[in-house]
């Protein structure tokens, strides 16, 4: 019966000084991980949105810009949290800030 028990559980190990090696090996795994994730998924994703904050910040009167939507315009007024954008000749939309994707070159919806 005992073999039994040995084979699904292992045996306690009694001895003080025979499980010391092995608690370094339990903190080195999860900071790996941590690291692994903040020089994959964090970092990255801050920087894009530095990036994308500081395109926000540089939008001014007359700029063509492109939508998360996919809708081309050009900036006619600038708020706090909204723009105005004209998208054909005497149509005006507003649209939030943070769903502006890119800044266009000028004249690029004349040729689009």
């Amino acid at each position: 019966m005992d073999s039994l028990l040995s084979f699904f559980i292992s045996d306690a190990n009694a001895q003080a000084g025979a499980t010391g090696g092995s608690q370094l090996g339990y903190l080195v795994l999860p900071l790996a991980f941590i690291g692994i994730f903040y020089f994959l998924l964090i970092r990255p994703q801050q920087k894009q949105q530095k990036d994308h904050r500081a395109m926000i910040d540089a939008i001014a009167v007359g700029n063509e810009i492109v939508t998360a939507g996919g809708v081309l315009g050009k900036v006619t007024e600038l708020g706090e949290q909204f723009v105005t954008v004209e998208i054909a000749d005497g149509v005006k939309v507003k649209v939030q800030k943070s769903t502006i994707s890119k800044l266009l070159p000028k004249d690029t919806i004349r040729n689009a």
